[in-house]
Order: structure tokens, then C-alpha cells, then sequence
């Protein structure tokens, strides 16, 4: 479990780059890769407690994010791979709305929902409606998460779930909404499910929508 231990490190320490190579080696070496899975999610509930207790800060969440991610690809691949099955919370689709390019909010909340145990389906940035209606379609979600930062964009979040109506889809998913651009008031009025003002608290909103 020594290479195991030095991603986890990694993460702590916020290095992709180490992460996803310890990972790699970890995997190589014959560490399960469910066991990898529930180190890394540890790792992040740790990382997110702590920022929400105020004992990290936001550079500290969006580092130890981005290094997760980096070590959790290496990991999800050999889960293919081995045609093993995590036990999953609930399936999310997750993007960043057309037109709006940041991805540093939209990466914090894959990353801490799936350490919860979720599996995230990151559709990236600028991502138009009909990619959001393909998602749900092609994967079932229980749950379609968007990110807008920008107030002009922010209207594209109401054209998804529109979308979605058209589509026949609404029943089928819940949405979160979340990002700088968004308050409470604008996702009541455009129909979301939910909205989040912070990254940490998308889990607890996605549990919540899973009755959870």
C-alpha cells in the first residue's frame, strides 16, 4: 500500500502530477482499485471537513480537487478495465453552461461528489443544452448539476431545463445549480431543484435530492 499512501500524499500536498503517477504504480503494484477508490474519497471528505470548518481556505480545496481528479482517472480506468462495479450513492451529469469557460468550481464539486461516493459524469466547460439532454438521455442520471459564473451566461442554466421539459426529461432528473452568478431566487424562478452557493455544499444537496 506504499504507492497507495504516496498518491494520497500527493493529493495533500496538491500535486497532480504525483498523484496520477503513485496511482498508476499503485495500480500496477495490484492494489484494488475499489480500495484505491474509498482512499482517495477518505482523502477528500477529510480535505472538504476541513475547509468547511474554516482550518483550510479555498486555494487549499481547489488544489487538493484538481490533484484528486488527476489520481482518480488512473483509478477509474482500471475499475474498467476490471469490469468491477463500485457501490455508487447516485449518478450526477455535471457541467459548466455554454458560453462560460470556468472550471474551477464545476471540478471542486465532481471531485468532493465523488469522494462521497457518487459517480460523476464532467461534461467540461461551455457546454451547450443539447449536450446536457444527450447526457441525461445516454447515461440516466439521478441527478444533472450546472455551474455558471458569469450573469450572461447564467440564463443558459433555465434554456437546459427547458430543454429538458421539451424533451420529456424533467420527471426523470433532478438539477443543482450552483456558481457565482446564480442566487436562490434565480433558481427558484428558472425551476431547479436545488442551488448551491459553495462547492462543499453540493453533497450534502445531492444527498438530499437522493432522499439520502
Amino acid at each position: 500500500m506504499e504507492f497507495l499512501e504516496n498518491s494520497l500524499e500527493s493529493i495533500r500536498n496538491y500535486d497532480g502530477k504525483g498523484a496520477a503517477s503513485w496511482a498508476k504504480k499503485a495500480m500496477d503494484e495490484g492494489v484494488d482499485p475499489l480500495v484505491a477508490l474509498d482512499a482517495v474519497s477518505g482523502v477528500m471528505k477529510k480535505i472538504g471537513d476541513l475547509f468547511g470548518s474554516g482550518e483550510l481556505w479555498l486555494p487549499d480545496l481547489i488544489g487538493a480537487a484538481e490533484a484528486s481528479q488527476a489520481g482518480l482517472a488512473v483509478i477509474e480506468e482500471k475499475i474498467v478495465e476490471s469490469g468491477e462495479e463500485p457501490q455508487r450513492v447516485g449518478n450526477v451529469v455535471i457541467g459548466t453552461v455554454f458560453g462560460d469557460i470556468h472550471n474551477i468550481g464545476k471540478t471542486m464539486v465532481a471531485a468532493l461528489l465523488t469522494a462521497s461516493g457518487f459517480g460523476v459524469i464532467d461534461l467540461g466547460t461551455n457546454v451547450p443544452a443539447e449536450k446536457f439532454i444527450e447526457a441525461v438521455k445516454e447515461n440516466e442520471p439521478d441527478i444533472l448539476a450546472m455551474s455558471a459564473l458569469l450573469t450572461t451566461t447564467s440564463v443558459e442554466q433555465g434554456k437546459v431545463i427547458e430543454a429538458l421539459e421539451e424533451a420529456g426529461l424533467r420527471d426523470k432528473v433532478k438539477v443543482m445549480v450552483g456558481g457565482g452568478a446564480i442566487t436562490a431566487e434565480f433558481a427558484k424562478q428558472i425551476g431547479a431543484d436545488r442551488y448551491g452557493a459553495t462547492a462543499p455544499e453540493a453533497v450534502g444537496l445531492a444527498m438530499s435530492l437522493l432522499g439520502k
